[in-house]
């Protein structure tokens, strides 16, 4: 995904809320119309790229074999998995509340179904927010990321054997670490399968470690803001969500996870798998920390994985994640060039194909001279004392590059990718005194609000600059109003309407999504449900204990842990380990040793009992003291132990103190 997208991000669950806002001219959710000044900002995006330009549509179309009338996805209880229907409002010009070039970006993602790339070399599109693709070997398929959720890649998969014909699956390839590239095997394949020698599953080295541990200290907080990024709460609407410009959205249903059997940690590797040849490339710390492309010799075929798409993509990503890197994403992107330069045909982990060895050496290129452009000018203007802000503000890519329709900033951009190359040099800090130790939000809003005259006089010129189209700075001065006074309605109203231009007008899926999300939730409140993962249980399985460990260890209240020392002993008595949980100082440390005998209490308990526990699937004194869970020790302390954990809170607001 890249995007990620977070593993416990797509277990996200966003309901009901309270408290509706009613707007003139607002829409079922409360979305006001397109002012005059979004309107002429969108006629004027469409003036200067060729919209109109048919290539795209008709590579995007090529190939086709079949596409479903209705593609709708449910899992368990019937809930729904994946609805691209929902899409179906996306045809013909763009309307008046769309970026033109996001419209046709999205119009482009529309389109779905089974499609033959190249001879032996087939995906199915639209099912999920990536692709899944087969390539046909001597015994069976040969499946390639097989897509977020169980339901989804078990549909894309019986929907190519409805057309293919019904083959065995012979092996998966795992191209990277992020959810939406694995989540599904067990839609396609089975641990026996694995286990027993019959599939062969390939990944890039680190894959398990980093599939599994990626955002479980951390997940809360981004699975938070995952809803914004990707609108969860937004309707499929033309002033709602309508993609992500990488793609629909995430799906959201059963995920898992299998441990490779063959690991691809070098470049070039070769390998033969199921009488294919295959020349893999290692590009780990590119788009995802593990992560791998191929090239297929017989075909002439590359697959690009996510390592380039055709979009920008995120050196940062607004759900939170660590930086990527910019210069390594570019050089791998050169590497590959210099590898596989016959390429004929490339294919990939997201949108649609592309063919011809022009086309294709252009399309490398310029993707890789945007990350490495981006990189190198936010340091010259760094090195010109210049500030993320004031960078982000003045870079521009050249207009060879900005034309591009591949580079254009659909899910990532200029303006936040430059602000991730600083961040990764230079950290969050400006250098400017004044912003080493601001004050924190609310205070400072008080404070602004009071200095420009009062609630009134600030909704007065916030109103005299919406009327002018001026929607970045009235943001920035209702921002502090409703800070300040978080039930001023008038306030929450117009910034809300804000929040709707801005996202009307960016060019950017996951900024839409972040913008309009933050008008709803102004309108309606913060959702009143948060993260749910027991759908992920496949997966967090084969999550190292000691991950969890380190998120017992965040959630510790340190105020509260401060003068208390303790020690427990977790023994996990089916995998033979034990954990020796060490409490002093207000910190938490643990280890893999021998139990201590003089610890405080001492669990012994399978790591299905634990799972229990992780999962919430009974009260934490219901599975301690249980008769499949043996205790010694001081129960008390035991109890008090957890009573030091503070649970995270997965519905925090956002654009409300």
């Amino acid at each position: 995904m890249r995007h990620p997208i977070t593993v416990l991000a797509l277990f996200t669950l966003l309901t009901a809320c309270q408290g509706e806002v009613s707007d003139p001219g607002a829409d079922a959710r409360g979305h006001t119309a397109p002012t005059a000044a979004t309107i002429a900002a969108n006629r004027q995006q469409a003036k200067v790229l060729p919209l109109s330009e048919q290539r795209d549509f008709e590579e995007a179309r090529k190939g086709l074999i079949a596409s479903a009338d209705s593609l709708q996805i449910a899992g368990p209880g019937q809930k729904m998995v994946w609805n691209m229907d929902a899409y179906q409002f996306i045809t013909g010009d763009a309307p008046d509340s769309v970026n033109p070039s996001l419209w046709r970006q999205e119009s482009l993602n529309n389109i779905h179904g089974l499609f033959e790339v190249t001879q032996g070399v087939y995906q199915l599109r639209g099912f999920d927010l990536a692709n899944m693709s087969i390539i046909e070997g001597e015994s069976g398929w040969i499946i390639v990321d097989p897509l977020t959720t169980r339901e989804t890649s078990a549909a894309a998969l019986a929907f190519a054997r409805e057309h293919l014909g019904d083959r065995p699956v012979s092996a998966v390839i795992f191209t990277h670490s992020h959810v939406d590239h694995f989540g599904g095997i067990l839609g396609v394949i089975d641990e026996d399968e694995v286990t027993s020698g019959k599939v062969r599953v390939i990944a890039p080295e680190g894959f398990l470690e980093e599939a599994t541990s990626e955002n479980v200290i951390a997940g809360t907080t981004m699975g938070r803001r995952s809803m914004f990024m990707y609108g969860k709460g937004l309707d499929r609407s033309e002033r709602g969500h309508v993609g992500s410009g990488l793609g629909k959205s995430p799906a959201f249903g059963s995920t898992g996870i299998l441990a490779a059997t063959d690991i691809v940690h070098s470049t070039p590797q070769e390998m033969t798998i199921d009488g294919v040849p295959f020349v893999f490339q290692n590009v780990p710390g590119s788009e995802a920390p593990a992560e791998l492309t191929f090239y297929l010799p017989l075909q002439k075929a590359f697959c690009g994985a996510e390592l380039v798409s055709r979009n920008m993509h995120n050196l940062y990503t607004l759900r939170g994640a660590k930086v990527r890197d910019a210069l390594a994403w570019s050089g791998y992107i050169d590497e590959a060039m210099d590898l596989f330069p016959d390429s004929e045909v490339y294919f990939a982990s997201h949108h649609w194909p592309m063919w011809g060895q022009g086309d294709i050496a252009d399309f490398l290129e310029k993707q890789r001279d945007t990350y490495k452009y981006i990189h190198d000018q936010t340091l010259r203007l760094a090195s010109q004392g210049h500030t993320p802000a004031e960078i982000a503000e003045q870079l521009k890519l050249p207009e060879v590059l900005q034309t591009s329709f591949p580079n254009r900033g659909y899910y990532g951009t200029t303006r936040h990718n430059a602000k991730a190359v600083y961040q990764g040099y230079f950290g969050w800090y400006d250098g400017n005194p004044a912003n080493l130790d601001p004050l924190p939000p609310e205070n400072a809003a008080k404070r602004y609000v009071a200095m420009m005259g009062g609630s009134e006089k600030v909704l007065e010129l916030a109103r005299m600059d919406y009327d002018k189209g001026d929607y970045r700075w009235v943001a920035e001065i209702l921002n502090h109003l409703v800070f300040a006074q978080p039930q001023n309605h008038e306030a929450k109203s117009l910034l809300a309407s804000t929040y709707d231009q801005l996202g009307y007008q960016a060019e950017s899926g996951p900024w839409r999504d972040v913008y309009l999300s933050g008008a709803y939730e102004l309108r309606h409140g913060a959702p009143t449900e948060g993260i749910g993962i027991s759908s992920a249980a496949d997966l967090l399985r084969e999550t190292p204990i000691a991950r969890f460990l380190d998120l017992i260890a965040a959630m510790l209240n340190g105020p509260k842990a401060e003068g208390r020392e303790m020690v427990i002993n977790f023994v996990f008595t089916d995998l033979g380990e034990t954990y020796v949980l060490n409490l002093k100082n207000a910190v938490l440390h643990h280890r893999l040793a021998e139990a201590d005998p003089e610890a405080n209490a001492t669990i012994a308990l399978t790591h299905e009992m634990f799972m229990k526990l992780l999962l919430g699937l009974g009260g934490v004194r219901d599975i301690l003291f249980s008769d499949e869970v043996s205790f010694e020790g001081s129960e008390l302390d035991l109890m008090r132990f957890f009573s030091l954990l503070d649970k995270p809170n997965e519905t925090f607001n956002i654009v409300t103190p």
